[in-house]
């Protein structure tokens, strides 16, 4: 075997800079990627916000006074009539259509858990989409003859202060006044005026239904019946 000179084929190396170049354009673009991805599983909960909100036909209006920007359920504690303990963002992947009071449930109390009742149940097949919630904000007994009303509520006793900072009345009048409408997102989105007198307003409850109806079908796109699994 005859002896010959060993060849190496020399390589530059690649210049830090350079590589730092790359690494940063393969970075932006996973990025770029990865907010595709998000814009595209979004679009269906935009465009029906969009709808809602921007594209109205003339003359249309809300009889709900829409809550803007909008404020996400706060992660406080609240108690089942069980004594079972959960957190309000747990409330999230439905519809809620909320009142206030204290347990003793004074006249307004009743006319807006009647209304809660009436316009959930006016919904038909949507109505699965909308849960009806009463926070009891004392430690107040609830009256029994309630009890067969509150039958389809979901009833919670919560710390004044603490839903104070979430949920807030208009001006010149209480929290237990008005009905509040929070999106499945969670988001606090609408307050409806108090009604007049002792006795529920047909014409508001008609207004009300109307608001609840244009939501429903503006979301029907991806809101779906029933809580999501986590």
């Amino acid at each position: 075997m005859l002896d010959e000179p060993l060849g190496l084929t020399v390589h530059s190396l690649p210049h830090p800079q350079e590589a730092a170049e790359r690494d940063s354009r393969r970075t932006v673009a996973g990025r770029m990627k990865m907010l595709l991805v998000l814009a595209v599983c979004a679009a269906p909960v935009i465009a029906s916000y969009f709808t809602y909100y921007v594209v109205r036909p003339e003359g249309r209006r809300n009889h709900g006074e829409l809550i803007d920007p909008q404020r996400p359920l706060p992660g406080i504690a609240a108690t089942t009539a069980d004594n079972v303990r959960l957190e309000l963002p747990s409330l999230q992947g439905q519809w809620l259509l909320v009142s206030v009071a204290g347990g003793s449930c004074p006249a307004t109390c009743e006319k807006n858990l009647y209304l809660q009742r009436q316009l959930r149940e006016s919904l038909g097949k949507e109505k699965d989409r909308v849960d009806w919630i009463w926070f009891v904000t004392d430690d107040a007994a609830i009256r029994p003859e309630l009890a067969p009303a509150l039958a389809q509520a979901t009833v919670l006793r919560v710390n004044p202060s603490q839903l104070a900072q979430w949920l807030q009345p208009a001006a010149g009048h209480e929290i237990g006044d008005h009905l509040y409408l929070v999106d499945p997102m969670g988001n606090w989105m609408m307050r409806f005026p108090p009604a007049a007198g002792r006795e529920v307003d047909i014409a508001a409850a008609k207004n009300i239904k109307r608001d609840l109806d244009r939501v429903l079908r503006a979301s029907a796109s991806w809101d779906q019946a029933g809580r999501p699994e986590r």
